[in-house]
C-alpha cells in the first residue's frame, strides 16, 4: 500500500497508509496525541517506581521517545516493550520531526539507537530506560501479568477491526499486571464493550484534539 509523510496540525509529522486514509498518529497533531492519551492519561499515573510498560504498535517511535523525555520527570525507571509486526522504514524514519519539535536534538543518538537496535534484544538506552522491540502479531503476545501500562496505538478498528476485538483484548488483559492500566485513542461502544467483556474497569476520558473521548481500562 502506498504510504506518505504528512504534516500534522501540530506541525508534528506522521505516517498516512493512502489507501486506507489512516495515519499512524492522529492528523489533528501527532505530538498532541501523543501527550494526551499516552503520558498525561496513562504514564502520569506512576512515580517514584519502576515500571514495566507494552505499547501495542511501535511505529515510528514516537510515543517511546516521549517517554524517554518524560520518564526521569517522575523518577521512574522504565522497562518499554514496542511490539510492530511491520517496522517502519529507513527512509521514513528519516523524513520524521519529531526531535526538532520536541526540542530534544539532544536524544538524536537516543533515537536513532532506539530504531537501529536488534529486534528481541534488550537495548539500554539509558541506565534508567531499557527498550525491547519485538517483531510479531499482537495476537502472539502470550506474556502473563507482565505490564504495569499498555499503550494501546494500533490502526484504527475502521481499518483493521480485528484488532479490536474480545481476542485481542483478553490478550491484553492476561499482560496486565493486576492494579495496571491500558490506555488508547479510541472511544467506540464495540471497543468499550470488549474491554469490559474480558474483565477490564472501563472509564471514558476527554480525547485529544479532534476527538470527543478516548479509553482508559484498569485490570482488578
Amino acid at each position: 500500500m502506498e504510504r506518505e509523510i504528512i504534516t500534522t496540525a501540530d506541525g508534528s509529522t506522521t505516517i498516512q497508509i493512502k489507501d486506507w486514509q489512516e495515519q499512524y498518529h492522529s492528523k489533528h497533531g501527532a505530538i498532541q496525541e501523543a501527550y494526551h492519551v499516552f503520558i498525561h492519561s496513562g504514564l502520569d499515573l506512576y512515580k517514584n517506581q519502576t515500571i514495566d510498560i507494552l505499547e501495542i504498535g511501535f511505529g515510528t517511535g514516537l510515543n517511546a521517545l516521549i517517554t524517554l523525555i518524560e520518564f526521569q520527570k517522575r523518577n521512574l525507571k522504565v522497562n518499554y516493550t514496542g511490539v510492530e509486526a511491520y517496522p517502519v522504514s529507513n527512509d521514513e524514519l528519516a523524513q520524521l520531526n519529531y526531535l526538532e519539535q520536541l526540542n530534544a536534538q539532544a536524544l538524536e543518538n537516543n533515537f536513532r539507537v532506539m530504531h537501529a537496535s536488534p529486534w528481541e534484544e534488550v537495548v539500554a538506552l539509558t541506565p534508567d530506560f531499557n527498550l525491547k522491540k519485538e517483531q510479531k502479531l499482537f495476537k502472539d503476545i502470550d506474556v502473563i501479568n507482565a505490564f504495569d501500562l499498555v499503550y494501546f496505538d494500533a490502526f484504527g478498528a475502521r481499518v483493521q477491526p480485528e484488532l479490536w476485538t474480545v481476542e485481542i483484548f483478553q490478550i491484553m488483559f492476561n499482560a496486565v499486571k493486576s492494579g495496571g492500566y491500558l490506555v488508547t485513542y479510541a472511544a467506540k461502544g464495540s471497543v468499550r464493550r470488549a474491554m469490559l467483556e474480558v474483565g477490564f474497569l472501563v472509564e471514558r476520558l476527554p480525547g485529544p484534539p479532534g476527538k470527543r473521548e478516548m479509553l482508559r481500562a484498569k485490570k482488578p
